[in-house]
């Protein structure tokens, strides 16, 4: 193996998802209730977030060391394993309306978002460089090596956060400071799904994905450390599917390693493409302010269309994500 490249093909295995999933994993846009996703927020729970605020303005600490037990807030705590649990059963999303942003700073919503997120699953670092809480805003800088796409305003075709690290986060939040002026839709389908139409329509190539590609690591490593590495994109364990979905960060990291792509995988990492994006697979559910987004990020893949933001630079998109992955370590690479 060339050592220019991160070697994670340990991930292949002789097992294949080689037959059609029809149980309720395998969910399609017909079968979903895009509304039954949001929880409302009840006025017990309101008022444990005011109480959350003000002990957290009367007892400054970092934000990454706030913790549920710090708080006296069980509706809230119960209500957050009850989101744990919705999380694992399809579709893997849920998002909590209500968050009282305008009445609390964004200091304070920043750390209660942190504090309850725990009851999905432990925090982990985001960058390799140990940030926990993490930014997603358009920053202006041109999507390449080193710079992600939640920095821009491009569109994110469907993935799952960090398919191209050594960890992926089980788990992602969202928290909305401020929605997208224009565009910026949130889609989400199902892994399954597309797996279960891939093996229709492409069977050859969905046998390609279970064998490694390459990977753009988006500069989150070490100086010294290779640029990019090889993982397959399917790998099934006889019990779960397990995925790393991002065809930009595939075609980008051909490109890291100065190899060319053989038509073959160009040709499978399209046809994923090809097929994640039929309509009659996804749904659309909008985040908005006072949103906590949270999303199962081994199980569904989620896309981004582009963002126009507002003019006024204190109106501009601006989400808070942390990820929760409970094995292995905190830092990044797990």
């Amino acid at each position: 193996m060339d050592l220019d490249i991160l070697d994670l093909s340990y991930e292949s295995t002789v097992h294949r998802l080689d037959y059609i999933v029809k149980d309720a994993r395998a969910w399609t846009s017909s079968d979903i209730d895009p509304q039954k996703c949001i929880i409302y927020l009840d006025d017990g729970i309101e008022r444990e977030f005011y109480e959350m605020a003000e002990y957290i303005t009367y007892s400054p600490i970092p934000t990454v060391l706030r913790h549920p037990s710090q708080f006296s807030a069980p509706y809230t705590m119960r209500l957050m394993e009850d989101v744990r649990a919705q999380l694992d059963q399809p579709p893997g999303v849920v998002v909590l309306d209500g968050l009282p942003l305008n009445d609390i700073s964004v200091s304070e919503a920043i750390d209660i978002h942190w504090t309850i997120g725990q009851k999905i699953g432990r925090t982990v670092a985001q960058k390799w460089n140990g940030t926990m809480v993490y930014h997603v805003r358009d920053t202006g800088v041109q999507f390449g090596y080193g710079v992600r796409g939640s920095y821009t305003s491009i569109e994110l075709l469907f993935h799952n956060d960090n398919a191209f690290g050594v960890a992926i986060p089980r788990y992602v939040g969202l928290l909305c400071l401020m929605p997208s002026y224009k565009g910026g839709l949130s889609r989400f389908c199902s892994f399954y799904t597309i797996h279960n139409m891939m093996l229709e329509k492409y069977p050859k190539l969905l046998a390609r994905l279970y064998k490694p590609v390459l990977w753009d690591r988006q500069a989150e490593h070490a100086p010294d450390e290779p640029r990019a590495a090889l993982a397959p994109v399917f790998r099934f364990d006889g019990e779960r599917l397990w995925t790393r979905a991002n065809p930009s960060l595939v075609f980008a990291g051909y490109k890291v390693a100065e190899i060319d792509i053989d038509p073959l995988t160009e040709d499978a990492i399209n046809a994923l493409k090809e097929v994640s994006e039929e309509p009659s697979i996804w749904f659309e559910l909008p985040i908005e302010r006072n949103h906590i987004q949270y999303i199962n990020n081994i199980d569904i893949a989620h896309y981004r269309s582009e963002i126009v933001d507002h003019p006024d630079p204190d109106k501009k998109r601006h989400l808070i994500r942390t990820w929760h992955r409970d094995a292995g370590q905190v830092t990044y690479d797990g």
